[in-house]
């Protein structure tokens, strides 16, 4: 049996999803999409029941991407969980309508329900019920509240061949029959939303809020790597790569490959270089700490329901680089993962949105795994290093937004979506979150840095390193003031870029260096994993225009570092 979660979007659904699965839950790409939807299992009566929820939808008649996969899943289902926000009773019961005149049998969780006791909402649910003709259980899946009498009714849903002339009409009747307001005082967390939408205090409160995320993120994953990966990888990985060391001699072109350089007779796991020490420590030990604290943080923001209120707030900049607010979340999951974040930019309505936010992701936004990295690298000189490369990049992001809005024809249309209401977050949903992105993480990159280490190993025994770094030369050394061997690690950012600024610690190079060096990779071009992306999203013709921009851009701008700094 096949029962799916349908509903607008922020009413809970994916809070609901998860008080009814566990913990092994699958993300997928609905085929011939990009739109991704979450399945998992549940029990009810030693039964096994499928379970999806559908991408969130406001009617049956589609009018995105998203909505269109939710129309076609809609289809493949046995039972309709329709999920209804109590607090919008009126705008929820559009779809339902919908949903009622189809073929399906139908069961409504009536969620948000503590939600709308707090507001002054009385909705009588046994007229509701009896209206609509199926069962309506209120829930609240923060707290579990009705999710044990959901489960034990769904085998009551049924298909209620609900008919109707006028949609408005009859959702205004049925409002009249069951629900009442009464007045109430705001809720702390009512006047906190309020001052966040209004820019005299929600521009402070938004510079507050994401200073303190990236202040937590770098403490969460400076931590887990002091206190747990480094210690991990020093007491039980260290000592196993150390003996297949000395069962390979210590060195060879085997040893070198696969172990890596030994510094002053011992590895290095930053610098070694080999496919079984940097290439499982960079992504493992260096990066996925502030992964995981990044997708803590961002779970933590979209529960809250904070990210929307951020999209009203910045639509004005926004739209000087032609996008409306709801761009900045591209970019805020970008700093993640790029992947992630060129995959979301299919919220924005036009192809031109969706190519400016692109390339500009591309271009200005580092990855949680390359910021790490920076990190690491020219942390050590303080904020006066760190604030070079990240207001450089800001900048940058600011001019080619500019250009871009100026020169790609078309418009950028305004801002339309829904606010809601600021919730506490479930932290078992926030802890699956992070859970399946981190996962998710780590089968994305792994392969990648191991080819990528295994690449740079192999070209730089054959000396293919060398002949590259003399063709580049007048670029590598005359534009940008690197020494001719960073070139290695602008050819390994294509696979991953992360890996490649972890390459420029062996260079030792200087803060000026640092700085040109960690820009221009950020910028030159996109990751091989976020390169396939683009194409799929974007087209390959859309794709070689961005992939143009970023190489000149990049030459422009390392130049200038050059000169001025």
């Amino acid at each position: 049996m096949k029962v799916l979660l349908m509903g607008n979007p922020n009413v809970g659904k994916s809070v609901l999803f998860s008080r009814l699965t566990g913990a092994n839950v699958i993300i997928s790409n609905y085929h011939g999409t990009t739109v991704e939807f979450t399945k998992g299992i549940m029990q009810i009566s030693k039964k096994t029941i499928e379970i999806i929820d559908v991408p969130g939808t406001y009617s049956l008649d589609p009018s995105s991407s998203a909505e269109n996969v939710a129309v076609e899943m809609f289809e493949q289902g046995n039972i309709i969980i329709n999920v209804i926000d109590a607090t919008n009773l009126e705008r929820s019961l559009y779809l339902t309508l919908d949903i009622l005149k189809k073929n399906k049998a139908v069961i409504i969780a009536l969620n948000m329900w503590d939600e709308a006791k707090h507001k002054g909402i009385k909705i009588n649910v046994e007229k509701l019920e009896e209206l609509l003709g199926v069962p309506v259980i209120p829930t609240c899946a923060l707290t579990g509240e009705g999710i044990k009498k959901l489960t034990d009714r769904l085998q009551e849903a049924v298909n209620p061949a609900f008919e109707f002339d006028d949609k408005w009409d009859k959702i205004g009747s049925i409002i009249d029959k069951v629900q009442v307001i009464t007045h109430r005082h705001h809720t702390i967390l009512e006047r906190i939303a309020d001052a966040s939408v209004i820019p005299i205090t929600g521009i402070p409160i938004a510079i507050t809020v994401l200073l303190l995320c990236f202040w937590l993120i770098r403490f969460v994953g400076e931590s887990l790597i002091a206190y747990v990966f480094e210690p991990l990888f020093e007491t039980l990985w260290l000592p196993l790569m150390m003996r297949l060391s000395n069962l390979l001699g210590n060195s060879g072109i085997l040893h070198d490959i696969i172990i890596g350089k030994l510094i002053d007779g011992n590895i290095e796991f930053m610098e070694s270089m080999g496919v079984l020490t940097t290439g499982i420590f960079v992504p493992i030990g260096a990066v996925l700490p502030y992964i995981i604290a990044f997708y803590f943080i961002l779970s933590l923001l979209e529960d809250f329901g904070y990210l929307p209120r951020l999209a009203i707030l910045v639509d004005v900049l926004m739209h000087k680089v032609g996008l409306h607010g709801l761009g900045i979340i591209p970019m805020m999951l970008g700093l993640g993962c790029n992947v992630p974040g060129a995959l979301s930019s299919r919220i924005l309505e036009t192809k031109r949105e969706r190519f400016i936010a692109s390339t500009l992701l591309a271009i200005a936004i580092p990855c949680m795994a390359q910021i790490a990295m920076v990190i690491g690298l020219v942390g050590k000189y303080g904020i006066k290093g760190l604030s070079c490369v990240f207001i450089t990049l800001f900048i940058v992001w600011i001019l080619i937004g500019i250009i871009l809005n100026k020169f790609v024809k078309g418009r950028s249309p305004e801002i339309f979506t829904d606010i809601p209401p600021y919730r506490i977050p479930h932290i078992k949903t926030v802890i699956k979150k992070v859970w399946m992105r981190s996962k998710w993480f780590l089968k994305e990159a792994v392969p990648y840095v191991l080819l990528g280490v295994f690449v740079v190993n192999i070209l730089y025994t054959l000396g293919i390193f060398n002949m590259i770094g003399k063709v580049f030369a007048p670029i590598i050394t005359g534009i940008f003031g690197l020494p001719k061997e960073a070139v290695g690690a602008l050819i390994i950012g294509f696979l991953r870029k992360d890996l490649a600024i972890g390459m420029l610690v062996p260079l030792h190079l200087n803060l000026k260096q640092l700085i040109i060096s960690s820009v221009i990779l950020t910028m030159y071009f996109p990751c091989v994993a976020t390169f396939v992306v683009m194409i799929k999203e974007l087209g390959f013709i859309s794709m070689l225009k961005s992939v143009g921009i970023m190489i000149i851009a990049t030459v422009i701008v390392g130049g200038f570092l050059n000169l001025v700094l």
